[in-house]
């Protein structure tokens, strides 16, 4: 998340940089653990399921103090909850997801339309993702 991408995502947390990528306090786990590549359009590959059935489970276990998971994706969603259906679902469903769990939209500038044709992911979401973010860092 060093990219654009990073920033944004850095927005919609409320995190500056330093606080981001303070590794005392916050953990990226990614999905798949590799780089599948770019498909044709250059747009990155999903990552296959055989990375994250051999190593999410794994790399989750080294991280017993979770308090707050971000479910960036639909990969992650899928994942992770149970009754995945679509990104937007998952989204907007997030107060009926386990207690410290969000689910986002990748923040790539690809979802730009997902975001204005979702006004209510920055009115209602973000402010309560923002106040978790600053509850779990604070401690």
């Amino acid at each position: 998340f060093w990219d654009q991408s990073g920033t944004r995502l850095r927005e919609w947390l409320g995190l500056d940089e330093a606080a981001f990528y303070d590794r005392s306090k916050v953990d990226i786990v990614p999905m798949g653990f590799c780089f599948p590549g770019y498909d044709a359009k250059g747009s990155d590959l999903p990552p296959p399921p055989i990375c994250a059935q051999t190593w999410r489970g794994a790399a989750l276990d080294m991280l017993p103090d979770i308090r707050l998971k971000i479910l960036i994706g639909g990969y992650a969603m899928k994942y992770h909850l149970p009754a995945f259906t679509t990104v937007t679902a998952a989204v907007a469903a997030w107060q009926d997801h386990p207690h410290g769990v969000f689910a986002l939209p990748h923040p790539s500038w690809r979802n730009t339309g997902w975001l204005k044709k979702n006004p209510w992911f920055v009115r209602d979401v973000l402010p309560r993702l923002r106040a978790a973010v600053t509850e779990v860092m604070n401690d």
